[in-house]
């Protein structure tokens, strides 16, 4: 008998860390009545609230991406408030749920593959889901694959690749890695340099959604004008280093509303406006941009700036001054699966770069994800990473890769990528599948995906508890759709499926 694959092997899962609670669900012909909000919501990871904000209209002004158009569920904690669009009311409640991502493996009965067919292979005759298309579902606790249709068929994954880019990132970097921006002077001179560490996340803002858990740029100002008074130094020439990433910073579809160019110094995603999430308008200069701002604020705490600063890189001499630092990966990882930020996933691919030693640029970081999924002996085969974040059309990846990623941040002996299930939108509550389940669909609540759109491309690849109260996970990929409305009913029509399923 061959040697297993790491993939194939059988193992205990999702015994040593907390999750989710949950209630066994019946199998049912139709649809469950019950919104399946889980209360124990803060041991996913995220900020989970009775009711959520509508999305508007599924696709962008370019007509680039669908899914990816999301605002977050409302931070309240508490039902019964009007939540941003929905009618005013009593929020939905339900008993808790998802009891099977903490039982203990072999509780609950494995789905057999000839039911899984029986209720998938109608809906992926769907002409919704266009000429290619493939899925995969494999039973998490013993990595058994149980369903399968091109498994291993290369299809463009537009953004679920966010799930590669995650898995590589805290690999090779760590969950606990945080970006730093800093500031330096140049010896015996004037010249104040800001360096870019590769924070998109930076904010320059007072208040808003992040800014209690983001780096500031008012509070490194501050600090560094703290640092200047302490040498007798009130007035700058200020220049700004944004060296550590390399090639060009435009992404193939650029200019768009989706992402800002890629440097190694910006505030705010480089959004102009107050939005968080979803397409923005975008600045074409963010590092000028951020250094604009921190004169501003540098200003006024004393310390005046010289003409109008300008690039520069920060020579090995320079004295420290001041910094801030990013949260931890861990936490970069969740917003960007929950939102599907772009913004956040190609900066993540540069600091897998970084931490391979490749240059910091769409290629090196193409190579450095490569070789971060080789070395955890996932079935890469010839899947194409042409960028971190899915906009790009040359992206290539499998449906058996996109669960086998999955699979292993299940695995207690990988805590390390555990981020990567909680970050996932949860159907009807977060991110991008916060609009797309109906209240009564058996998936809403269940479902936990990261979606996956482009014009013509749809995919949707999570994890499910299905009736019995088995954690399954799976992909699903489409490619050549005409209607995106439909295609995306369809996919989340099949994780529906799965989750009302006792399938044995």
């Amino acid at each position: 008998m061959p040697e297993l694959k790491p993939w194939q092997r059988p193992r205990q899962l999702w015994r040593q860390l907390p999750k989710p609670s949950a209630v066994k669900l019946p199998r049912v012909s139709g649809k469950l009545k019950t919104w399946q909000l889980t209360a124990g919501a803060a041991t996913v990871g995220l900020a989970i609230s009775a009711g959520a904000v509508a999305a508007a209209g599924p696709w962008d002004s370019s007509g680039q991406r669908t899914a990816e158009r999301d605002w977050a569920a409302s931070q309240e904690a508490g039902g019964g408030a009007d939540h941003g669009g929905r009618t005013p009311g009593r929020a939905p409640s339900a008993p808790s749920v998802l009891a099977g991502l903490g039982a203990p493996a072999g509780t609950a009965p494995v789905p057999t593959g000839r039911a899984l067919a029986d209720v998938l292979d109608p809906i992926m005759k769907d002409p919704a889901l266009g000429p290619e298309k493939a899925a995969v579902v494999v039973d998490a606790a013993s990595g058994k694959r149980v369903y399968d249709k091109d498994a291993d068929k290369l299809l463009t994954p537009a953004s679920t690749i966010k799930i590669a880019t995650a898995v590589a990132a805290l690999g090779s970097v760590g969950p606990d890695h945080r970006i730093t921006t800093k500031t330096v002077i140049e010896p015996d001179t004037d010249e104040v340099v800001l360096v870019g560490g590769g924070d998109p996340t930076l904010t320059a803002r007072k208040d808003g959604r992040y800014t209690d858990s983001a780096a500031n740029l008012r509070t490194l100002a501050e600090d560094t004008a703290r640092a200047l008074t302490a040498r007798d130094v009130d007035e700058v020439t200020l220049s700004y280093d944004t060296s550590l990433y390399s090639g060009p910073v435009q992404h193939p579809i650029s200019p768009n509303e989706n992402i800002t160019p890629v440097s190694a110094l910006m505030v705010d995603e480089g959004r102009l406006d107050d939005s968080v999430s979803g397409p923005a308008p975008r600045t074409g200069d963010p590092a000028g941009d951020a250094v604009r701002k921190f004169a501003g604020f540098l200003e006024d705490h004393g310390v005046k700036t010289k003409g109008e600063p300008g690039p520069s890189q920060a020579s090995g001499r320079a004295e420290s001054l001041a910094k801030t630092e990013s949260p931890p990966l861990s936490f970069l990882v969740e917003r960007m699966l929950t939102h599907s930020d772009n913004d956040i996933a190609e900066h993540l691919a540069r600091q897998t770069a970084l931490a391979a030693k490749e240059p910091a640029s769409f290629d090196g970081a193409g190579k450095a994800t490569r070789a971060a999924l080789d070395k955890l002996e996932l079935p890469v085969g010839d899947a194409v990473f042409a960028d971190g974040s899915g906009l790009d059309r040359a992206d290539r990846a499998s449906a058996l890769l996109l669960t086998e990623l999955l699979d292993r941040a299940a695995d207690p002996a990988r805590p390390e990528l555990r981020s990567v299930l909680t970050g996932l939108p949860i159907a009807g509550f977060t991110g991008t599948l916060v609009d797309r389940y109906p209240e009564d669909s058996p998936g809403t609540g269940l479902v936990r995906a990261k979606t996956g759109t482009l014009t013509g491309v749809n995919t949707l690849s999570g994890t499910v508890v299905d009736a019995d109260g088995r954690l399954l996970v799976f992909a699903f990929m489409t490619t050549g759709t005409t209607d995106a409305k439909a295609a995306q009913k369809a996919l989340d029509h099949m994780a529906s499926t799965v989750a009302n399923c006792g399938c044995r």
